[in-house]
């Protein structure tokens, strides 16, 4: 029987720690991400079995947000959220940015205001009278 490293408890797969930081509801969609490129590890790509280091810099790319994090502490085990946002910290430039995008985002769905009303029977023939005429 091989003895337990006391160094394994510190060595933790990109996706398993991504998971467990609740970044990804699923060990399977962590891995489908940093395949597909949407993490960075200190701004390169990597494989899903990436060790983890303390102090590494992670760009995550979630929709339409991108965090940057830097990794305080390793660990695979799934806990509660609070416990989760321990393992790491957002950096001030990351938050400022997603802010910003998120401000971006709102102005310009204040800017599409709908319609006053549904259109009537007559304002439905002329649309359709418009699309058959102009092809569209």
């Amino acid at each position: 029987m091989a003895t337990p490293n006391k160094n394994d408890d510190d060595r933790v797969r990109l996706d398993k720690w991504l998971w467990a930081a609740r970044f990804f509801k699923t060990r399977a969609l962590a891995k489908g991400a940093v395949e597909g490129g949407k993490v960075r590890y200190n701004t390169q790509r990597c494989k899903p079995g990436k060790l983890m280091e303390a102090g590494a810099e992670l760009s995550i790319r979630l929709g339409l947000q991108e965090k940057i994090v830097v990794v305080d502490d390793i660990s695979d085990h799934r806990r509660g959220a609070a416990e989760a946002a321990l393992l790491y910290h957002e950096t001030e430039d990351s938050v400022k940015k997603r802010e910003d995008m998120a401000l971006q985002r709102k102005t310009m769905q204040a800017s599409q205001l709908p319609p006053a009303r549904r259109p009537s029977k007559k304002d439905r023939r002329d649309i359709d009278r418009f699309r058959e005429h102009s092809g569209l």
